[in-house]
């Protein structure tokens, strides 16, 4: 009888290595898809919270109201306060949020404690009676991972001359025609630039909002 033929020990360790590239290959073609998929959507996820944050914010700011929400050294009652990495206005909140009314919204770049900064969104009800704000709830976020950045305003003085473009605005008795909020975020997805238009000038409207008398708190009272 004929003896069969088998294989031969380097026949069967070929044939195992090149089902191990071949397993390889797969492994590496299914990563490469899974990081895709994962990048994509971490992409498509920055994109919305970025424009979410830009939406949001362009709404409140348009609609800021003309409505104090201090005092200073003077007596004169303070609309707005703005610096680099902060700015305090009155607004309504849109929707369901906006049952309790206009708030003083505080928004700030802060640290996040990671060497970047987050930018947050306060908010507190202005009682009637000229008591000091109550907050509501905690700070919220509305984007994070920011490199840098900072907010400016351009609007005009008590004689109606332009004032350019600020990183401080200076009179609060009046609130600037434009904010413009510039961020630097980490990663590939931009922060493009906003310019949004303030709808309300203030010193026209000077007691003419609807509030009590004495429903302007100091300027202590917002700090």
């Amino acid at each position: 009888m004929k003896r069969q033929r088998g294989f031969t020990l380097l026949e069967v360790l070929g044939a195992l290595a090149l089902l191990a590239l071949l397993l390889v290959g797969v492994y590496a073609g299914v990563r490469s898809a899974i990081h895709g998929v994962r990048s994509g959507s971490a992409a498509i996820a920055r994109a919305d919270q970025i424009g979410s944050a830009q939406r949001f914010l362009r709404s409140e700011l348009a609609q800021a109201l003309a409505q104090p929400i201090a005092r200073d050294e003077r007596g004169q009652a303070v609309f707005f306060v703005g610096s680099e990495h902060e700015m305090r206005y009155v607004a309504p909140l849109p929707g369901y949020l906006g049952k309790l009314g206009p708030q003083l919204q505080v928004l700030q770049l802060v640290d996040d404690g990671a060497g970047g900064q987050r930018l947050e969104l306060s908010l507190a009800l202005l009682p009637p009676d000229g008591q000091p704000p109550r907050p509501l709830g905690t700070p919220q976020v509305l984007l994070d991972h920011i490199r840098g950045g900072g907010f400016s305003y351009r609007g005009n003085d008590a004689q109606n001359r332009a004032v350019p473009w600020s990183a401080d605005w200076k009179d609060g008795s009046r609130l600037p025609q434009l904010v413009r909020i510039r961020l630097r975020t980490q990663g590939t997805q931009r922060w493009p630039e906003l310019d949004v238009p303030l709808r309300v000038d203030a010193s026209a409207v000077v007691g003419r909002v609807g509030l009590l008398p004495n429903s302007v708190m100091p300027l202590r009272g917002v700090q």
